[in-house]
Formats: C-alpha cells, structure tokens, sequence
C-alpha cells in the first residue's frame, strides 16, 4: 500500500514536534509539508531539536502548501475555523487540533468561548476525536476534530462509571484536574515564564474551563465542573473525579465496569492496585507516550468514589490521539506509529 501524504499546519509548536514524532517513523504515512509563518525556510531540527537526525523537512508558508491525503492542522484556536473552505480544497480528510470544531452545537461554543461560531454550517461535519469514546464513527469521518487534553483526561475517568449507569446524576461531579506547564504553549506568557511558573501550585481555573463543555457534550453529565491547578510538571495532566454513586459499589463491580469500557482499548490501562508508590494512575509513568491510565479509590461507604485519569497532555491529549484518529480513518492498525513505553524513573 503506498503511504499517505500528510501535511501539518502550523507544526512549529508542541503539538506539531509531537506530531512529528510519532509520524516522521509512522510505517504508512510521508510528511509531505510542514508550515510555519514564522519558521518558513528553516529547518525542522532548529524548532524541533529531538527530530535531528529523523528528518529534513523544512517550513514551508502556508500560501505554498500543496494538495496532500490527509490534512492536520494544529494553529491557535480560531484560525481553522476562518480560513476552513480554503484548507479543506487541499484534502479529503483533516484532523484539527484546536477547539474549533469540537463542541457540536453552535450556541454551546458561544456560550463557551464567547462568540459566534465562524463556520458554524461546518461543525456537523466534524467527528469528535476520542476513540475511546467514538471509534466505530471515526473509521467512516472525514473531518475530525482534536480533543481538550483536560476533557480527555476527565471523559476517560468518567466514561466506564457513566456507561455502567452507575452515577447519581443529580449530584455534581467536580473533577479536579493538575497540570503541566507545556499546556500553555510554546510562547511564553507572564504566567508560564520559567520564573513565575517554577514551583508553583497555582489554581488558575477553579471555575468555567473550557473543557467543561467536551466533557458535558461527551458523557452526557450535566453537573460536572472542572477545576484546574498547575503544578510542577512539564507534561502531563491527571483528573480527579469525585464522584456519588446512585448505589453501593464494590471493588469487584468497578473491576467490571472499567474492563467493559476498556478492555479491548490498545492504549488504556487499568491501574488499581491494592499497594506501592503506583497504585493509582501517575502521569509520570505515560510522559512520552499515547496511554492513559485509569483507576479509582472506592468510599468505605460504598456510594463516594473517586476516579482517575492521567495521560500526557501532548500524547493522548493532543498529538498521540490525533495520530490515532488517523490511523482509525485510513483504515490501518490503530496502535501504528504509536507504540511506546514510557520511562521510568524520569
């Protein structure tokens, strides 16, 4: 089978060098271009020094973007959504990295990013890009959006309990969310420069993250909430999700449940050990990587339950899962280009 010709927008920031990362060796796929205004001309090692050695493509402007298979677009969000019909003649299919066409209904992401939609006739045609949640929809998508990496790691904390039937729906569910600083992006703002970043603790979304509205469009919850601190990390995102439960569970039930949901998934584990340092999901162990790790502590009482998630908020929070949604759309083995192990100690 020939490769397929990917070209990726805006490859210049984290999300493109991890894209790059997993398709540069991808056994079924050529980089055919990578674009960047402010890098055109350069080569891809002076943006991306870990892909030394790997490649020698150069950016490219956008303007000379030629006509590719497959189409990933990782620009800031609110620029896809501007310019979609002129991106959208240079191929079949495109994956979107950005929020643009997450959300499936137009007054949601006005109420959520606080305007209205540029091309809003375009958000039916997205598929929402977590496989774990829509597989069987992805192999037949054209256009396919990315995920929130914090809705990803909240949806998939949730996802087994809400599947089960087995949350009281009438009360909230808070997931509180700690995360690394390569969230921000690649340019430094006051809040994520090194010295005011370093060491901190720093709640900067007790309340109305964005990603509120993945994880409600998702699962279907309609009182979750989301709060989210920055912590001393470069990758990664863990979810903790407090939960009640409309009656008494046991280990042996979440066992079920979580194996339901999980068991044929090629990048979740389920980690949910009676003892150790690693008893419960650590987003120490996934850095590098597409896995998430899941788990939970049950409430004596049975009807409390906390569920985890961690993933690297690069990985399957972004690039790992869009790579994913590739393979899923071109119709080859899902786990290509993706397989890993993470490091450890690190």
């Amino acid at each position: 089978m020939s490769p397929i010709n990917v070209s990726i927008v805006g490859a210049s920031g984290y999300v493109g060098g991890e894209l790059l990362r997993y398709l540069v060796p991808h056994p079924d796929v050529r980089v055919l271009q990578i674009t960047s205004e402010s890098h055109a001309g350069r080569p891809v090692r002076s943006v991306h020094p870990h892909l030394r050695g790997w490649s020698d493509l150069r950016f490219d402007a956008l303007e000379s973007l030629s006509p590719c298979d497959l189409l990933i677009v990782a620009l800031p969000h609110g620029q896809l959504s501007r310019r979609i019909d002129e991106l959208a003649a240079l191929a079949p299919r495109i994956i979107d990295c950005s929020a643009d066409f997450r959300l499936e209904d137009r007054d949601v992401y006005e109420a959520t990013y606080g305007e209205a939609h540029p091309a809003p006739g375009w958000l039916e045609r997205f598929q929402y890009g977590l496989p774990e949640a829509h597989r069987g929809r992805l192999t037949d998508a054209s256009h396919v959006s990315g995920v929130g990496c914090n809705a990803t790691a909240s949806n998939l904390a949730l996802l087994p309990l809400v599947r089960a039937g087995m949350i009281d729906e009438e009360r909230s569910v808070i997931v509180d969310l700690k995360v690394g600083s390569s969230e921000a992006g690649r340019s430094a703002t006051r809040g994520s420069h090194h010295p005011e970043r370093a060491g901190v603790v720093r709640s900067f979304a007790p309340t109305g993250h964005r990603h509120t509205a993945e994880v409600r469009q998702v699962t279907g919850l309609r009182h979750v909430h989301l709060s989210v601190t920055s912590v001393e990390l470069v990758r990664g995102a863990l979810a903790t999700a407090h939960v009640w439960l409309k009656e008494p569970m046991t280990d042996r039930d979440l066992w079920s449940a979580y194996r339901e949901s999980y068991g044929n998934d090629p990048f979740v584990r389920i980690v949910h050990d009676k003892g150790g340092a690693y008893r419960h999901p650590e987003p120490r162990l996934v850095a590098g990587t597409n896995h998430a790790d899941v788990g939970w502590e049950l409430d004596a009482s049975g009807l409390r339950l906390v569920a985890l998630a961690a993933i690297d908020n690069l990985g399957k929070g972004a690039a790992g899962t869009a790579v994913q949604c590739l393979n899923l759309m071109a119709g080859l083995d899902e786990a290509a280009g993706l397989r890993s192990i993470g490091l450890h100690p690190a």
